[in-house]
């Protein structure tokens, strides 16, 4: 099975509503089995909840994200993951600066989607208009890249 992971700093609002939204939008394809869909954050602190602003979000897009525990990035899960898609440069340069070699997996989410601009602002402390705009940036960057990530998995697969 591949995996695909979507990074932020605490991995209680960018993305794990990344993951989940995705996760999501795979099983409605019916392609939720082949692919393991994963988040963590730089900075998190391991089983923390997703914030109260995110689970209300997803919950308007008809996804429980309430389940969700924040995982810390390591070397390892960098290393063993296939494609790493993040919310900020900044994030990537992070990544790449922890395990060199993952430059040709590692793409801010909007860089891989061909969107303008490189990073998804982070909503945390912020109104649950911030987070709505940051869950529909994702939404949005997701659905024109949902065909390349399929692709990247199937081309990995084989």
């Amino acid at each position: 099975m591949k995996t695909v992971l979507f990074v932020c700093t605490g991995n209680t609002c960018r993305s794990s509503m990344a993951e989940y939204v995705f996760r999501d939008m795979l099983n409605k394809r019916g392609k939720g089995k082949g692919i393991k869909v994963l988040s963590a954050g730089i900075s998190a602190f391991p089983g923390a909840k997703a914030s109260p602003e995110a689970i209300e979000v997803m919950k308007e897009l008809g996804i429980d994200l309430s389940p969700h525990r924040s995982r810390a990035l390591t070397k390892d899960i960098i290393e063993k993951v296939d494609l790493i898609l993040t919310m900020t440069h900044e994030h990537k340069k992070q990544i790449l600066s922890i395990v060199p070699q993952a430059e040709g997996k590692v793409f801010t989410l909007k860089e891989f989607a061909q969107l303008e601009g490189s990073d998804i602002l982070d909503p945390f402390g912020k109104s649950i208009e911030e987070y709505r705009k940051s869950a529909r940036e994702i939404k949005e960057a997701l659905e024109k890249s949902i065909d390349k990530i399929l692709d990247m998995v199937e081309e990995v697969k084989g």
